[in-house]
């Protein structure tokens, strides 16, 4: 261990072919043994690289920028502060890392949590490995599984519907873009707007739920934002959908 008291980066990076592109993870979490734990859960994937393990979330943010992880594992609750908080930061500052948090257990102020930092993933650290592993495939895909799994409990999805209207009312307007969102893409931002799951976007718009994947990462990449709140938030000002009727 070394003078900040993180685990060296390299006690289980995975040692793959080197042409191989590997999603390089950064685990936070204050307990050695879990951290451990979920190292050798991910060695079943050898496109993962553990490149460095954090014990607080100050370790965890001085490592994200010397790492530059693509993905950081982060528990919501560390000796130094909230997990939360740590993935605000880090979203703010290394927009183009994933983040997924774990928690003891599922509650609604947690995941109405997750979803407002833009967390990529939501897991109780009780799953078993190969559900994780997997969860963290797709993550690293660039799906956002927080929003399927969660986004449609009644507490969770009313929360972030008076978040969306709090968040358009702020801020400068942005600049209308030159080339506009299809139709098929904003109904689709109507339908997050209102809490809904892609899998109940595809079955309300007749479509397969990996087209309306693929139309979220469209809009994602036409608004330059990192993840469908931001969309959704980018929509309500320009006063391409709204969320009063939702």
């Amino acid at each position: 261990m070394d003078a900040r008291g993180a685990a060296p980066a390299s006690c289980c990076a995975c040692h793959c072919d080197d042409e191989m592109r590997k999603t390089r993870i950064l685990i936070v979490d204050d307990q050695p043994l879990f951290r451990h734990g979920v190292c050798w859960a991910l060695r079943a994937e050898p496109s993962f690289e553990v490149v460095g393990e954090a014990a607080s979330g100050r370790q965890a943010l001085h490592l994200a920028h010397e790492l530059e992880p693509h993905l950081i594992l982060c528990d919501v609750q560390l000796p130094d502060g909230s997990g939360v908080d740590v993935a605000h930061t880090l979203k703010a500052q290394l927009p183009a890392a994933a983040v997924v948090l774990l928690a003891d257990q599922e509650d609604d102020e947690q995941l109405f949590a997750a979803v407002s930092v833009g967390a990529a993933g939501f897991f109780l650290k009780s799953t078993d490995p190969e559900p994780l592993v997997d969860g963290l495939r797709r993550v690293a895909r660039g799906e956002t599984l927080i929003d399927e799994h969660t986004i449609e409990r009644p507490l969770v999805a009313s929360r972030v519907l008076r978040e969306f209207r709090q968040l358009a009312d702020q801020g400068p307007e942005i600049q209308p873009l030159l080339v506009p969102l299809s139709t098929r893409e904003i109904e689709i931002l109507d339908h997050i707007a209102r809490g809904h799951s892609n899998k109940r976007i595809a079955r309300a718009l007749a479509i397969s739920e990996q087209t309306v994947k693929n139309h979220i990462t469209s809009i994602l990449r036409k608004l330059a934002v990192n993840d469908r709140t931001h969309a959704v938030v980018f929509a309500l000002r320009q006063g391409w959908i709204r969320v009063g009727s939702a």
